[in-house]
């Protein structure tokens, strides 16, 4: 049985993960991409991060701070990277 405080460390990812998700999703809006590859493409990222977030939870939890860290400066990393573009500096 899948216990929820094994995913309490990895809050902050989920919530900003989803965030993060949306920003990715508007871009490609902007962009003109193909609604349907792009949401076809979404859900096949989303499936296979939940199967790797199901089964490497338990190895991953010793290392939980380190990878919300890395986690967190990516996100960081594409939101600026987003709002770059669309004020067009990059």
């Amino acid at each position: 049985m899948v216990n929820l405080k094994d995913y309490a460390p990895f809050t902050g990812l989920l919530i900003f993960g989803n965030i993060e998700n949306l920003i990715l999703a508007s871009q490609g809006a902007v962009a003109h991409v193909n609604p349907f590859i792009l949401g076809g493409l979404s859900l096949i990222a989303v499936v296979l991060w939940l199967l790797l977030g199901t089964y490497g939870t338990k190895i991953a939890i010793k290392y939980a701070d380190y990878i919300e860290i890395i986690g967190g400066v990516a996100i960081i990393i594409l939101g600026i990277q987003s709002m770059l573009e669309a004020f067009g500096i990059l």
